[in-house]
């Protein structure tokens, strides 16, 4: 039976519980709640947004409730259109299949594994067959599916709208009903998918699962949602040196939602500086430990912050495992040829975390670079990031 405290907990940061009076009712009453939450691999890395409501789950965890990870391969196939303005570009098996191991390995740093109950949705939607999609897509109207907000946009746009997307609420909402769901977790952004897996468990004639949604955590431009697309997101596998300097520039005014939504705890008194030391290395901590916390923090501090401005932009490094100096500093935009790149090298212009780069037919290592800062002369930098 969950306390007062332990309801505290689970409600901290959210923003919808439906039903509210419900989902009290069953944490208070002692039973053990299968609680879902899903996730397409659509991409290799997860970020701390997904952290966020992965955290989440891992309370329900903590309090003795089943933490059900349902893995949407079969729903990577379509693609979520929620927030979408246009179709995803559809997955080859190998990909999902990819995405799917590595979404497990970083899913396991903020879930207990031996706790976690993982389900690949593929299990059930594949075997379906057309009378049973038939009967699926009775559970609900053309009218309510195009009441989504994308949807709706889009088709007054006059921008395409396939049929395969318009199935992927009920074949999310399927997933509640294969696993007997109790409650399910989501962004703010899948209230309709979520709503959608209550009425259909209805209509199978199974208990409806409670909802509860997290905020979508903004990014490190504290504007957008974060997003790999964007650029504006730090990975919960990066390295700790890069995950530090992503952290340490994140906009002040965003710092107090960092704080609550990934570290669970609210902002101390301090000065705006040792407020954001201290995001940055909890959130190293969180993922990496507290030595690796700390030894970012002094690569920090005796290699990034000497002398470098505080606005620096970041760079993509190529997806390849070295990449040549006179092509990094065309890619930052440092100069305009290669040319002109290696007269830079020549001229001892070209430094890499403070240390003067010689030899212009040198090609470093990405893995080793991802983090570091790259100055062309007295005023350039950049920061060098693994590709999104």
């Amino acid at each position: 039976m969950a306390s007062d405290a332990e309801l505290q907990k689970i409600y901290e940061g959210a923003v919808d519980v439906v039903p509210r009076e419900e989902l009290d009712r069953r944490l208070r009453s002692g039973e053990r709640l299968r609680v879902k939450l899903g996730m397409d691999p659509t991409a290799p890395d997860i970020h701390l947004g997904h952290a966020v409501v992965l955290g989440k789950l891992r309370r329900f965890q903590d309090l003795g409730h089943t933490a059900v990870l349902v893995i949407g391969d079969y729903t990577a196939r379509v693609g979520d259109p929620s927030g979408r303005s246009k179709t995803r570009p559809v997955l080859s098996p190998e990909q999902i299949r990819e995405n799917t191991r590595t979404y497990l390995e970083q899913a396991y740093r903020v879930l207990d594994e031996a706790r976690t109950e993982v389900r690949h949705n593929s299990e059930w939607l594949a075997p379906l067959a057309l009378a049973d999609i038939i009967r699926l897509t009775r559970a609900a109207t053309v009218a309510r599916i195009l009441e989504r907000d994308d949807f709706a946009k889009r088709y007054a746009a006059g921008d395409p709208i396939t049929l395969t997307e318009l199935l992927y609420p009920l074949m999310q909402a399927y997933d509640s009903v294969a696993i007997d769901a109790d409650v399910e977790l989501g962004g703010t952004d899948q209230l309709y998918n979520l709503l959608m897996g209550r009425h259909v468990m209805e209509y199978y004639g199974k208990r409806p699962q409670c909802i509860l949604t997290t905020p979508l955590l903004v990014g490190t431009d504290g504007r957008m949602k974060m997003s790999k697309s964007l650029g504006n997101y730090i990975g919960v596998s990066e390295p700790p040196q890069e995950m530090f300097g992503k952290a340490m520039s994140i906009p002040d005014e965003a710092m107090p939602d960092y704080y609550t939504l990934v570290l669970g705890r609210p902002m101390p008194e301090a000065e705006p500086v040792e407020q954001k030391r201290e995001l940055a290395r909890g959130i190293v901590r969180m993922f990496h430990g507290e030595e690796a916390a700390r030894e970012a923090e002094r690569h920090f501090d005796t290699v990034v912050r000497r002398g470098v401005p505080d606005d620096v932009p970041d760079v993509a490094l190529p997806d390849a495992g070295e990449v040549w100096i006179v092509d990094l500093i065309t890619r930052a935009g440092f100069a305009a040829t290669n040319n002109e790149a290696r007269r830079f090298v020549r001229g001892r212009a070209v430094r890499i975390n403070g240390e003067v780069v010689e030899d212009e037919r040198v090609s470093l290592p990405t893995e080793e670079l991802s983090g570091a800062v790259l100055q062309v002369g007295k005023r350039r930098y950049a920061r060098l990031v693994k590709a999104p």
